[in-house]
């Protein structure tokens, strides 16, 4: 049997940290196109993460699909696989404000998740949500309150704007 050894091209090397830089129950955060996907380190290249139908590498936009979804399914595989040609970084952002569970725990948690088919929901049931559920036993999805935030934020920019206008206009009627 002939199993090619998966290597990362020289020119995108640098986008990546070295695998041996990875420590058990580490956050990896992975950039796809519209939105950053997310998974847990469990050792030896591999990771968990909670992947709905359209979740997989290279998918572009059609991975936005999994917005539509409601469930999806704890599957653990190699990183690089999971990655693709995607840039990724260890983000384990919540250290400071969480103490992160025993890292035997972490991983033990993780494996008696796979293969289970979980509900998913973009807005509380992701896979940001999951994998900082099993780090620090607390749900978190920062993506999805920046999304909020900055929908109201253009929401009433928006408003301003069309009240701006509506003033304007009001102006020049009474002008005429």
């Amino acid at each position: 049997m002939d199993h090619k050894k998966k290597t990362i091209p020289k020119s995108i090397r640098p986008k990546f940290p070295n695998l041996v830089d990875l420590e058990l129950g580490d956050l990896i955060e992975i950039f796809r196109l519209a939105y950053q996907h997310w998974v847990i380190y469990v050792g030896n290249g591999y990771v968990v993460h909670l992947a709905p139908p359209s979740e997989t590498a290279g998918a572009g936009c059609a991975s936005l699909m999994s917005t539509l979804t409601n469930k999806a399914l704890v599957k653990k595989e190699l990183l690089l696989d999971v990655v693709g040609n995607d840039r990724y970084r260890v983000n384990n952002k919540h250290d400071s404000k969480y103490a992160p569970l025993p890292t035997n725990k972490i991983i033990q948690l993780a494996e008696e998740k796979v293969g289970q088919e979980l509900e998913y929901k973009v807005t509380s049931e992701n896979c940001e949500h999951f994998v900082t559920e099993l780090r620090y036993g607390v749900a978190r999805s920062d993506q999805v309150r920046d999304f909020f935030v900055g929908a109201t934020i253009a929401g009433l920019a928006g408003l301003f704007v069309g009240i701006g206008t509506a003033m304007v206009r009001r102006k020049k009627q009474q002008n005429q």
